[in-house]
């Protein structure tokens, strides 16, 4: 049997994608949450490493598949999920450094905002700057599961950057702006579901301070530990089966 393709995903057998899509950027990640979360899980894209599977949590059906890292990967995977997959909401759930005193190592953040020094929203040919922002109606269901999970979850504004090792280190100057982490996917995946009219929000567990005392998870804590954020993200998946379907603008 033939199944749907486009350049970087390729579904492998008709379990398909969930209407929710969680996104780390490890694949590792996206195994480890199909491994421990997922029930029935199985692969459906293996496209470059960029590991997909698709299974049940709560009787829901639910699919997690890394983005990679940096917004031009996650603005590949997450505009072909949506236009071309039938998936309507995008939870990014991954790692941020603090750059706000308020934000320490393990505080789970949910941005409602991503400023970001990317160039990603020049291919829309707008005469002005885009502000890229997460859905309103996904943001408020994650907060609900946060509550109703006893789960401690901090809303504020990301900064998406698009280095990781910058030699102007300007990167804690955006603490100015409110911004209480950076990361480095948020903002492209807000602006492709702003374009295809379709719902997203980043969901990040803080894994660095970018300030004095500088202090930082190592690779396997990152990949492994970050349980209660991906329940989160999980819980907020079911919660979200109730939302109305979406097409994609044209």
């Amino acid at each position: 049997m033939e199944f749907l393709r486009t350049p970087h995903i390729n579904v492998l057998n008709d379990a398909g994608f969930g209407k929710t899509v969680l996104m780390p950027g490890d694949p590792l990640r996206s195994k480890f949450i199909a491994e421990n979360f997922l029930e029935n899980a199985v692969a459906v894209n293996n496209v470059r490493g960029v590991n997909g599977y698709t299974g049940l949590y709560a009787g829901t059906k639910v699919s997690v598949m890394a983005s990679g890292m940096g917004m031009p990967s996650i603005g590949i995977y997450s505009y072909e999920l949506y236009k071309y997959f039938g998936v309507q909401n995008i939870i990014r759930i991954g790692s941020a450094g603090s750059i706000s005193h308020s934000c320490g190592l393990r505080d789970i953040i949910a941005g409602i905002g991503a400023c970001t020094n990317s160039s990603f929203s020049k291919q829309y040919g707008l005469d002005g700057n885009i502000a890229p922002v997460c859905d309103a109606d996904l943001l408020y269901t994650v907060r609900e599961a946060a509550s109703a999970g006893n789960i401690p979850l901090k809303t504020g504004l990301f900064y998406s950057s698009d280095t990781f090792y910058d030699d102007t280190h300007t990167s804690t100057d955006w603490a100015k702006m409110g911004c209480l982490a950076v990361e480095m996917e948020a903002a492209a995946l807000y602006m492709t579901a702003m374009r295809l009219g379709m719902r997203a929000l980043a969901v990040c567990t803080v894994s660095d301070l970018c300030y004095e005392p500088f202090d930082s998870l190592d690779a396997d804590a990152r990949q492994n530990s970050f349980t209660q954020m991906m329940k989160l993200a999980l819980d907020t998946a079911v919660r979200l089966e109730k939302l109305p379907r979406l097409e994609p603008r044209d």
